[in-house]
């Protein structure tokens, strides 16, 4: 399916508005899995020409989004990963889960960032950092896209290889489906339960009579907000 290609647009206005120098661009992937982390790349690329194909990770397959990690990885400038596990997921409430991660991930580069290109409406990541949220700039924006293909890759190989690691997880099917719901992924839950991966603080288990009593009580709204695929603003 054609697409535009990402381009350096905003990263060229934040230099000339702000000043900024040095400038990540910032995605994340699982927010609305079932198990497994949040992970966030923060990852700085500067303004040279990107791979060929470079686009939201979303909109390539498996096969294209694996070809393309070996490349970014030597072709960016520099990149960190963070992760907020599903213990901090529950305990904190997404929306603070996603600025852990973002703060591990940008804590993670060799510099510290003048700006920082956020994907989304909303700025999960606040004070002190200097941000510029952009609706769907993992498509709009190189150092977005290039995030959000680092960071969906290595979480999948990550949650992947957790199912191969730990057998008690062989009938969950995470090698396929990355934590995120599926037929396969919810008839292990209703036999077995959750595990010790899985987020306890979402609604998932409340169509689990069985297992409904471990359900944790959220710290907030905000995180259910975000799971059932809602948009709210926030302030820090």
């Amino acid at each position: 399916m054609p697409y535009e290609a990402p381009t350096h647009t905003v990263e060229r206005s934040l230099r000339a508005t702000t000043g900024a120098k040095v400038i990540a661009g910032v995605d994340e992937v699982g927010r609305g899995a079932w198990a497994g982390p949040v992970t966030v790349c923060a990852a700085i690329t500067g303004l040279r020409r990107p791979p060929v194909g470079l686009t939201d990770s979303k909109l390539l397959t498996p096969k294209r989004r694996d070809a393309l990690l070996d490349v970014l990885q030597d072709w960016v400038t520099a990149y960190g990963l963070g992760h907020s596990t599903p213990e901090e997921i529950d305990a904190l409430g997404m929306t603070a889960a996603l600025r852990l991660a973002a703060e591990r991930a940008l804590g993670a580069l060799p510099v510290r960032p003048d700006a920082v290109i956020l994907d989304g409406k909303h700025d999960y990541l606040g004070s002190p950092w200097q941000v510029r949220t952009v609706i769907k700039g993992d498509q709009s924006c190189i150092a977005v896209a290039a995030a959000s293909v680092i960071a969906k890759v290595r979480r999948d190989r990550m949650m992947a290889d957790l199912g191969e690691q730990d057998g008690s997880l062989a009938d969950f099917g995470f090698a396929a489906n990355a934590g995120y719901p599926s037929p396969v992924h919810r008839a292990a839950l209703e036999a077995q339960g959750p595990t010790p991966y899985h987020r306890l603080s979402w609604s998932y288990l409340d169509a689990l009579p069985r297992w409904r009593h471990l359900k944790k009580v959220r710290r907030s709204e905000e995180s259910m907000e975000l799971e059932n695929g809602g948009q709210l603003g926030f302030d820090f």
